[in-house]
C-alpha cells in the first residue's frame, strides 16, 4: 500500500497588486523593479544583498505579490535569531516530546509556507549542519518533524537576505556551495538610501500619510526647507532611519506644515567639513573591507601590530576617525599592502572597541562572522569558539596594551 503526501485545498489566485510607486521613484530603484517583475513569476531563488535598514524584506514580499505563489503564505523568518540548538525544531516542525521542552505537535516553517516563499534573513547565520539538512530538504520537496517518520510536504520558494558576503564566506568554508547556488540564482542589491535620492522625498511623503493615519493627525505636509534637508542628509540608517525621522517629527512638531528644524536634522552647513590629509580620495570603509581577499597573499602580522603603519594613533584616546585610518595607512602603504591595510584597520577597531567582536562589527558595518574569521586568521582567537568574544583563562594571549582589561 503506497502511502500519499496529505493535500491543501487550492485557493483561488488573486490579481497581483499594484505596485508600490513610492518604493521605485529613483532611476536605480525602476531598474531594479524591472528585474523583479521578470524574475518573480519562476521560481527561481533570489539573494538579496543589503546593509541593515535597505528593506530587504519589503522586496521579497513584492517577488511573492508579484509571482504565482501569492495565493499561499508568505514566510519570513530571522535566520540570526534560531539558536544553535533548536534551529531544526524552528525549520521542520516537532512532535509531542521529541525533546525536552516540546510539549505538543507543531508545524516548522517550511511546512507552514508550503506553496508559498520562504523568506530566510540572514541566511549567514545558519549553522552548517542546518544547510546541509535544507539543501537537501529543497531538493526533495518534503519535511519530516522531529520525533516523526511521517513526510509532509514542503514546496517552498526560498527567497534569502544577507549584510555579508556570501561568496566569501563559501572560499571560507562556512557557507554551503551547494545551497549558496540555490538560493543565488538571481542576486539583487539594495542600493543604500543615499545613492537613490529619488526614492527619498516620495518615502517621506508616504510616512507621513502612514503615521498620520496611525495617529489620527491631520494629513500633513513637508516644506521647501524640509525636502532640501531631507535630500541633504546622508541617511546612514538608511529607509529605516528616515521612518523614524518622519514618525519623530510628527509626534514633537505642531501644525500641518513641517519644516526644516522640526526634522532635528544637522543642516548641510552645520556639517564640519574635515581637509584630506593626503590627496588619496576617501574610499567608502565598508566597501573597501568587504572587497574580497587576494587569494595569492599570504600575511603575517605581529599580534600588538607595533610594526604596524598608522600605529601612532591611540585607541584609547578620542573617538576614531576610520576614514583618517585608512587614509593614512594607504598613503604609507603600497597597494601590494592592502590586506594588510585591512587587517591593520580591524585590528585598530577591535583595539578600540575594547576587544568586542559585535561592536567592531557594527562599527565597520560587517558581519560579526567576518570580524571572526580574520581575527582566527590572524592569530588573536583560537578557532572554534562560539562565544561573541574569547576573553576565559583558556583564551590565546592577546598583548594588551598597559591598564586595558577585555570586555565584551
Amino acid at each position: 500500500m503506497t502511502s500519499t503526501l496529505p493535500t491543501w485545498p487550492i485557493p483561488t489566485p488573486e490579481p497581483p497588486p499594484e505596485t508600490p510607486g513610492w518604493l521605485f521613484e529613483d532611476p536605480a530603484s525602476r531598474a531594479l523593479h524591472e528585474i523583479i517583475e521578470q524574475i518573480a513569476p519562476s521560481d527561481a531563488g533570489v539573494l538579496i544583498e543589503g546593509d541593515s535598514g535597505t528593506e530587504k524584506e519589503l522586496v521579497a514580499r513584492h517577488i511573492h505579490t508579484t509571482s504565482l505563489r501569492r495565493a499561499y503564505p508568505f514566510v519570513a523568518v530571522n535566520c540570526g535569531a534560531f539558536s544553535e540548538s533548536l534551529v531544526d525544531a524552528e525549520l521542520y516542525g516537532h512532535e509531542n516530546g521529541a525533546f525536552a521542552g516540546a510539549f505538543g505537535s507543531q508545524p516548522g516553517w517550511l511546512e507552514t509556507a508550503h506553496r508559498g516563499t520562504l523568506f530566510l534573513d540572514e541566511i549567514e547565520a545558519l549553522p552548517l549542519q542546518a544547510q546541509a539538512k535544507l539543501i537537501r530538504t529543497l531538493q526533495e520537496g518534503t519535511v519530516s518533524r522531529l520525533g516523526s517518520r511521517q513526510r509532509l510536504p514542503a514546496d517552498v520558494r526560498i527567497l534569502a537576505a544577507t549584510h555579508d558576503d556570501l561568496a566569501q564566506r563559501v572560499q571560507q568554508g562556512l557557507f554551503r556551495k551547494d545551497l549558496y547556488y540555490h538560493v543565488n540564482v538571481v542576486s539583487l542589491v539594495m542600493l543604500p538610501l543615499q545613492s537613490r535620492p529619488g526614492d527619498i522625498l516620495p518615502l517621506a511623503r508616504h510616512f507621513i500619510r502612514q503615521y498620520c493615519k496611525r495617529l489620527h493627525y491631520a494629513p500633513a505636509e513637508l516644506s521647501a526647507g524640509a525636502e532640501r534637508r531631507l535630500l541633504a542628509h546622508s541617511w546612514p540608517g538608511h529607509v529605516r532611519e528616515l521612518e523614524n525621522v518622519i514618525y519623530r517629527t510628527l509626534l514633537l512638531s505642531r501644525g500641518l506644515r513641517i519644516q526644516a528644524d522640526d526634522l532635528r536634522l544637522p543642516a548641510a552647513s552645520d556639517t564640519p567639513v574635515t581637509p584630506p590629509v593626503s590627496p588619496v580620495p576617501s574610499p567608502d570603509i565598508k566597501a573597501t573591507y568587504r572587497a574580497q581577499e587576494k587569494p595569492d597573499t599570504e600575511i603575517s602580522l605581529a599580534r600588538d601590530t607595533a610594526t604596524f603603519p598608522g600605529n601612532d594613533i591611540d585607541p584609547a584616546g578620542s573617538p576614531i576617525s576610520l576614514e583618517q585610518v585608512l587614509e593614512q595607512l594607504c598613503q604609507t602603504c603600497s597597494h601590494d599592502l592592502e590586506q594588510r591595510v585591512l587587517d591593520t584597520l580591524l585590528l585598530k577597531a577591535w583595539h578600540h572597541n575594547h576587544y568586542s567582536q559585535v561592536q567592531t562589527a557594527q562599527q565597520l558595518g560587517i558581519s560579526r562572522h567576518v570580524v571572526r574569521a580574520r581575527l582566527v586568521r590572524l592569530q588573536q582567537l583560537a578557532p572554534g569558539r562560539n562565544r561573541l568574544t574569547d576573553t576565559g583563562p583558556d583564551a590565546p594571549p592577546l598583548h594588551l596594551p598597559p591598564d586595558r582589561t577585555v570586555t565584551s
